[in-house]
């Protein structure tokens, strides 16, 4: 995978844009999309918790408020500043479910350790588009 370090890199340095005034655990991510455009988010926090946004979902959406879909993702960094390495929430990974292809690269770490792993893998019985007709 030559493109692992580089989106890392990517999220690592969109982390550092992180708001988070209240939980102080930063989130960085970057979509990659295959023709090599890359999307950074970060992790939105408010008092009002419901409005807050993770960084997954940040870059995902800013990737399809570029034009960007489905079909369009090659991969996605997602990175935190946590003693242990974060995986995405329960609503980030519905999302991730409907808006990248299953079997898409997720890449998490924390400076430290690494894993890769799919939305298919951190969310098998996902609920979709088929459920709804």
């Amino acid at each position: 995978m030559e493109y692992k370090d580089e989106l890392l890199k990517l999220a690592f340095e969109a982390m550092e844009n992180a708001y988070v005034p209240y939980s102080h655990y930063k989130v960085g991510a970057c979509v990659l999309c295959k023709d090599g455009k890359t999307f950074k988010g970060v992790n939105i926090e408010n008092a009002s918790y419901g409005a807050t946004n993770c960084g997954e979902r940040t870059a995902i959406f800013t990737a399809y408020a570029n034009g960007y879909r489905k079909d369009d993702i090659k991969a996605i960094a997602i990175v935190s500043n946590g003693k242990r390495i974060g995986t995405p929430c329960g609503i980030c990974r519905q999302v991730l479910s409907e808006l990248m292809p299953k079997d898409a690269p997720i890449i998490l770490s924390n400076s430290k350790d690494e894993m890769i792993t799919n939305i298919a893998e951190l969310l098998p019985y996902d609920f979709g588009e088929e459920d709804l007709k």
